[in-house]
């Protein structure tokens, strides 16, 4: 019989915790574990602990397998990263950081950076080829019109995954902050100006300063 003692983190920020089901599978060089279950209640900055007790000793912890049911209701849970203790001591750290939604399972490899020449085994050449299968699905390319850049192959940024998609908190900055600035040069009267400039001096009236410098130094 092998113990292993898991810790399973949730992200700090808003919504990050989850009421759904979470389980975790481990998976060894010599075996995997059976699916066990995290103790119900995820909130944002907390932990989880649990012990995984399987048959025999699973060798080396290469990758860990992350189940979520949905109960009632959808409720997205971001998981920051899990740290598996194996019984001989050995501390694996695998790094997460990206919700999980709906009824899904995901896969993450221990954290230690490796190229491909270093998979050697066949249960990690077949994660490598599925991560990079639904890499090349999620982002996938369009031409918008003819002589245009080439664009994302959606037709609305909430088609995109979560994990793609600017976060709450950064789409709540970039609003405020393009809304400030609208205001400003509102106030400056920079968005009601129809006439040319008659000088540089007029300008910084308006554009005081750019990067740190006066406009003037700029031009």
């Amino acid at each position: 019989m092998a113990t292993y003692k898991v810790t399973v983190a949730t992200g700090d920020m808003v919504e990050a915790g989850t009421n759904n089901s979470i389980s975790i599978t481990l998976v060894g060089s010599y075996g995997e574990s059976r699916q066990t279950t995290v103790p119900f209640l995820f909130q944002p900055g907390k932990e989880k602990s649990l012990s995984v007790h399987c048959g025999q000793d699973l060798g080396p912890i290469v990758l860990i397998r992350l189940h979520k049911w949905r109960l009632f209701l959808e409720d997205a849970w971001f998981c920051k990263d899990v740290r598996v203790t194996a019984p001989n001591g050995t501390l694996y750290r695998f790094p997460c950081y990206q919700w999980l939604e709906g009824v899904t399972t995901v896969e993450v490899r221990e954290g230690s950076g490796k190229k491909l020449v270093d998979d050697k085994l066949q249960i990690l050449k077949e994660h490598r080829h599925r991560e990079l299968a639904a890499r090349q699905e999620a982002y996938r390319w369009k031409n918008f019109a003819q002589g245009w850049p080439r664009c994302l192959s959606v037709d609305s940024i909430f088609e995109l995954d979560s994990n793609i998609q600017f976060s709450c908190i950064r789409a709540t900055n970039f609003t405020g902050f393009l809304i400030f600035q609208g205001a400003s040069h509102f106030l400056s009267g920079f968005l009601l100006r129809r006439t040319s400039w008659n000088s540089l001096d007029e300008m910084r009236t308006i554009f005081s300063r750019t990067q740190g410098r006066d406009i003037g130094e700029c031009l």
